[in-house]
């Protein structure tokens, strides 16, 4: 029998699924699921359980956090940003980090559990990429304080690429949870404190059966949430810097908050904002052209049902304050995810400078505003892999 048709011992696999030699990493590595691990933990814990190995390339990792409460009454959700953002900032703070100690994401968990899967096209694409449209999302209940979210932490950011290896166990990534106190989320809370249980799940590439990599390995997709300088004072005609980048980057995702932590309405953006790449005015717009723009390429905000005399159903809401720019739509003006070349991407490097500029920017309920970046930036090992790289 041909060795291309029998898996080498150590690597298990199904006997009739195997292909012949030749082709794309993808057709020789079918996508696998397992599990990391659950663990129970109570408000203000810490999720720092070592990973276990897979038998191939991680994709990412799966998340759900269950809120689980027998007795518990008279919660209040609390009016502060806890409150607001609730449930994902359950997470207070996310770090996850290759084998090697590089940081993947970094964030609140706001933005690594719900910006991250929204606007980086690595999870889902249309309504699967928001985590609040899916079936196993369980709106929070304010009185008892249970619910449930899942959320995704991506490595992969194009088909095969981007992957981390698993089957070391001696070289694994690493997840940190900084979990919340109660009173973040409640600014009265539940008579019985809820449990809270979370669940790691791992998807990945088996490894192949023939002699195939996947493409550019080594390359990392960096989710790092930083804040803008300086602060913006109500009514202020001023440029905000972008801290220093220095890779390929997929997505901008920029959330304008007040002094109290809460995400801004939307018009305390300027009603025609600029972006500066490097002193030139790359983008000049108006906002209401921008949140088209973001309902286009993401496909959030996008309106359902259209009629001539009723409003329109939001789909896929966009959070307030929140906008973004997509460089995820190489082979379309929509970003279908994984399905990118990666032409579009934004060559950085240490001494770009990227701003946004308001003149002026809207009045502030809670000033100084403060700009954050939520950026994903391709750093490749050597040349980044262009074009499809499964095919």
């Amino acid at each position: 029998m041909s060795t291309a048709t029998v898996a080498p011992a150590g690597r298990p696999q199904p006997q009739t699924t195997n292909e012949a030699a030749g082709g794309p990493f993808v057709r020789h590595a079918p996508t696998g699921r397992r599990a990391m691990y659950v663990d129970n933990q109570q408000f203000g814990g810490l999720m720092a359980r070592p990973m276990v190995s897979s038998p191939g390339w991680n994709q990412g990792y799966r998340i759900k956090v269950t809120s689980t409460t027998a007795a518990g009454t008279g919660g209040v959700i609390s009016a502060g940003a806890g409150g607001v953002d609730a449930p994902h900032s359950l997470m207070q703070l996310v770090q996850m980090k290759d084998a090697f100690g590089t940081q993947l994401i970094t964030g609140p968990g706001y933005a690594a559990a719900f910006e991250l899967p929204l606007f980086s096209g690595q999870f889902g694409t249309d309504s699967t990429r928001d985590p609040r449209l899916l079936p196993s999302n369980v709106p929070i209940t304010a009185a008892s304080g249970a619910f449930t979210f899942s959320t995704y932490f991506p490595f992969e950011f194009a088909r095969g690429y981007g992957v981390i290896s698993g089957a070391n166990a001696a070289l694994l990534p690493v997840l940190q949870v900084n979990l919340a106190p109660v009173g973040t989320l409640f600014s009265t809370p539940p008579s019985v404190s809820p449990v809270l249980s979370e669940q790691v799940d791992s998807d990945f590439y088996w490894l192949p059966n023939v002699p195939t990599d996947p493409p550019g390995i080594g390359t990392t997709c960096q989710w790092i949430y930083q804040p803008c300088n300086p602060t913006i004072p109500s009514g202020a005609s001023q440029l905000v810097q972008l801290p220093r980048l220095g890779g390929y980057l997929t997505a901008l995702v920029l959330e304008l908050r007040g002094a109290t932590g809460l995400r801004t309405a939307d018009t305390e953006w300027p009603t025609r904002p600029r972006i500066y790449v490097d002193g030139v005015p790359l983008i000049d717009t108006d906002f209401a052209t921008w949140q088209d723009d973001i309902a286009i390429s993401f496909g959030v905000g996008t309106n359902g049902t259209p009629s001539q005399t009723a409003a329109a159903t939001v789909e896929v809401p966009r959070p307030n304050g929140v906008m973004a720019i997509n460089r995820k739509t190489s082979l379309s003006q929509r970003d279908f995810g994984l399905f990118d070349t990666g032409e579009t991407f934004m060559s950085t490097n240490p001494g770009t400078q990227l701003e946004v500029g308001g003149f002026p920017w809207g009045t502030a309920a809670n000033a100084p505003n403060t700009l954050n970046a939520f950026v994903g930036q391709v750093v490749p090992t050597g040349a980044l892999v262009r074009g499809l790289p499964e095919v």
